[in-house]
């Protein structure tokens, strides 16, 4: 599986012919001419802002994304999801968020999406337990409370994403890893998991 990060929240999984593309940037962000276009085959959308409900725009030739971006249970191109509904607030507007949970190549991943509240319920809590991959956001939360988050969640691996200079600082300073150097994609087998606990991995945003 290889993970590429391009800014905000949108990230690109891919594994053999499979592509996925996590919350891309609407045509309408502020940021849709600085990220990449591709084709996907599995677009997730976790709250309609224009920031984070691109979907439309992940296809390409042939390739046309079944877009995911409500709560629920999907199976395509056999990828299991599963979508939890919380409440979040983007600049002072009251949102829904959902916040998805996937397999792939045998590892068990979770998005935060645009969350912004640390304590989530105890039935989302339950179902999203020591996930093997977690994508979490600086963006939204306070950067002292999302490692704790992590630790709740007790996630093997953690990638931060919808960070600033400061927000990141705080956060490798929470988790003790002030010393993690950003990488340009991770290349990750299920093997590789077998040591971690709470690692940090700071993927730097691609550009076109």
């Amino acid at each position: 599986m290889i993970i590429t990060y391009f800014g905000k929240q949108f990230f690109k999984i891919t594994q053999g012919d499979l592509t996925i593309a996590l919350n891309p940037v609407g045509r309408e962000s502020r940021l849709a001419g600085q990220v990449p276009r591709f084709g996907a085959d599995i677009a997730l959308s976790s709250v309609n802002h224009p920031d984070y409900n691109g979907s439309s725009q992940m296809s390409h030739g042939e390739r046309q994304p079944l877009s995911i971006n409500s709560p629920g249970e999907y199976e395509v191109h056999g990828v299991l999801i599963n979508g939890f509904s919380v409440p979040t607030e983007i600049d002072g507007k009251k949102y829904l968020n959902t916040i998805f949970s996937f397999k792939v190549d045998e590892m068990n991943l979770c998005f935060l999406g645009a969350l912004k509240n640390t304590v989530l319920p105890a039935e989302v809590l339950e179902e999203l337990d020591s996930p093997d991959v977690l994508f979490i956001p600086l963006g939204t939360l306070v950067p002292a409370t999302v490692y704790k988050l992590a630790t709740t969640l007790e996630a093997k691996l953690v990638i931060p994403m919808d960070y600033d200079d400061k927000s990141l600082k705080m956060f490798l300073k929470e988790a003790g890893a002030e010393d993690q150097k950003p990488e340009e994609k991770l290349m990750l087998k299920r093997k590789d998991l077998e040591e971690k606990d709470g690692d940090v991995v700071v993927l730097t945003p691609a550009r076109q």
